[in-house]
């Protein structure tokens, strides 16, 4: 696999830090041919779980490449790699979604109510120490994977990996 030119942004939002590869910046300054089958993409979301500072933008959110179950199908959502209710955002630039198994990311199955746990120890527990960094298997936005991590208030660092295959 012949890798891949890198723009890398790092955009601040609350309490966490999105590091973000912008293929599409590269494209855009003429650096690099377009191609179809690469896009923009984050590479790691990071930082200190706290209250949302704001309302959830919805609205926004639905607008997001337009509606999910047209555009992906029935099994999939548009996740955020942060939870809004542990001071994830959508802002400007959708850093922060993502396309993810519904049940996934609804805890409808046996592996989203792990991921949910997780989600909920942050979201009860302020100031926790959390990660989600998606692995991907090609050139698209779409994470194979999710790898989601936090520290907890005993010190004991926590990390599962998630499939987020259809």
């Amino acid at each position: 696999m012949t890798p891949r030119p890198t723009e890398i942004l790092r955009i601040t939002q609350g309490s966490f830090e999105y590091i973000y590869d912008a293929f599409d910046l590269l494209v855009a300054q003429g650096l690099v041919p377009d191609d179809p089958d690469t896009e923009s993409r984050l590479v790691v979301a990071v930082g200190f779980s706290a209250p949302p500072e704001k309302q959830r933008d919805d609205p926004r959110l639905r607008g997001w490449v337009g509606p999910t179950e047209t555009i992906f199908g029935k099994p999939w959502d548009k996740g955020h790699f942060i939870a809004h209710t542990i001071g994830g955002a959508v802002e400007g630039i959708e850093a922060n979604v993502f396309v993810q198994r519904r049940d996934l990311n609804r805890g409808w199955s046996e592996e989203g109510r792990r991921f949910r746990a997780l989600e909920k120890y942050c979201g009860t527990h302020p100031g926790t120490f959390c990660f989600s960094r998606p692995i991907y298997l090609d050139g698209t936005s779409r994470p194979a994977w999710l790898e989601y991590g936090l520290l907890t208030a005993e010190g004991e660092l926590r990390v599962e990996v998630f499939d987020n295959r259809g």
